[in-house]
């Protein structure tokens, strides 16, 4: 399977930076770089900038990306990576708003490589035995997961309960209820969303209610039914086992980068497969 890492465009002349204004006319030629998607354009829409197409063009970091990194208010009101990816893009007709959350994270890996190199060093806590540990994350051996091909899939549950629309939206059918569910992949502007939602919902002091609040957003109708109040009455009272078939189902139809690598703690000799945790030193190295 192909790595999230960016190759060099071999068809796209660099993006030339405009000189600095100096007497000896100093200026820069910024590298770009193609980056896969790992929905190979499959899963946007017909109109999407982004319809059948397998690689965005994304400029290399500079000084100017910093700044945008350090940006207080853009932390705050979660439009950081937006903003960073946005600055990026070569491509502005594309918002990264509207970016299947898998492509998302494919560009972040990729302008982080460029950037700072493809070792990640980011503090691990055993989940045995809680020693805390610095762990080197290899991000160019984090494979894609491309689009699932239902026809030829060996996977049972895609094959038999499975079916993608002509509009880039999975109808699923629950093997309890037995209602055909319509759902679609999560966008940049629905994470952002559904974190909003937890934030405000911690300042209020309300419970939070993180897995039906994500199956409220992914989900376009039961059958047939589009009414939003009656799709969430129809999360609320939904079978556990129809819930977790739905979810399972869900992950293995989203294309991403899979952000996984094996994990050995030098205290109690724990050995599993750990996700990759994002945190501020992602895009901040130590050295």
């Amino acid at each position: 399977m192909p790595s999230p890492g960016a190759r060099q465009s071999s068809d796209a002349p660099p993006v030339a930076m405009a000189p600095a204004p100096d007497e000896r006319g100093l200026s820069y030629v910024v590298p770009t770089d193609m980056v896969t998607l790992p929905s190979e354009g499959k899963l946007y829409p017909q109109g999407h900038p982004l319809h059948g197409k397998t690689e965005i063009e994304l400029r290399e970091m500079t000084a100017k990306e910093e700044d945008i990194l350090t940006t207080e208010a853009y932390a705050r009101n979660g439009t950081l990576f937006d903003r960073l990816l946005q600055s990026l893009m070569v491509d502005k007709n594309t918002r990264p708003e509207d970016l299947l959350i898998g492509d998302k994270n494919a560009l972040l890996i990729a302008a982080r490589i460029s950037a700072y190199g493809h070792i990640y060093e980011a503090s691990v806590d055993c989940p045995v035995c809680g020693e805390e540990s610095d762990e080197g994350f290899d991000l160019t051996t984090c494979p894609i997961q491309g689009p699932v091909d239902l026809e030829n899939t060996e996977d049972k549950e895609l094959r038999t309960a499975v079916t993608l629309s002509d509009d880039c939206t999975y109808f699923i059918t629950l093997p309890k209820c037995q209602a055909t569910v319509e759902v679609r992949l999560v966008t940049g502007k629905d994470e952002s969303s559904l974190s909003n939602l937890k934030a405000m919902k911690k300042k209020k002091k309300l419970a939070s209610h993180p897995l039906t609040d994500h199956l409220k957003k992914i989900i376009v109708s039961v059958d047939g039914i589009t009414d939003g109040l009656k799709t969430s009455e129809f999360v609320n009272v939904l079978p556990a086992s129809d819930s977790r078939f739905l979810r399972r189902v869900f992950g293995k139809l989203t294309p991403n980068v899979e952000m996984t690598q094996e994990f050995v703690c030098e205290s109690c000799e724990y050995e599993r497969e750990l996700e990759v945790p994002f945190t501020s030193r992602f895009f901040w190295p130590d050295s």
